[in-house]
């Protein structure tokens, strides 16, 4: 069973910051993640993918957050970042963490439980 715990977010005012953390565990060992990202479902629209990053370090980003945002992880403590500038109001959102999780012999597509994000003008 994996688990993935966000942390980090909060109330801010427009042109804030803020910084999302996502670290992922297991019942068994985990081998590797890939990809890990953040997703965002404000009230009243679908989810949408915010920016993932790939184990070897490569990145995407939705166009609403590029220069904005950044994604990061760390490998070794199977934890991804997402930092967040200049923060606009249309960024309220929950934030879900999504990564896929592989095993020794099995492999899971897993999400956490969401943070919200709010953003005040």
């Amino acid at each position: 069973q994996v688990q993935l715990v966000e942390s980090g977010g909060g109330l801010v005012q427009a042109g804030g910051s803020l910084r999302l953390s996502c670290v992922a565990s297991a019942s068994g060992t985990i081998f590797s993640i890939n990809p890990m990202g953040w997703y965002r479902q404000a009230p009243g629209k679908q989810r949408e993918l915010v920016a993932d990053i790939t184990s070897g370090g490569s990145t995407n980003y939705a166009d609403s957050v590029k220069g904005r945002f950044t994604i990061s992880r760390d490998n070794a403590k199977n934890t991804a970042y997402l930092q967040m500038n200049s923060l606009k109001p249309e960024d309220t959102a929950v934030y879900y963490c999504n990564a896929r999780v592989y095993g020794l012999e099995w492999q899971t597509n897993s999400w956490g439980q969401g943070t919200q994000v709010t953003i005040s003008s």
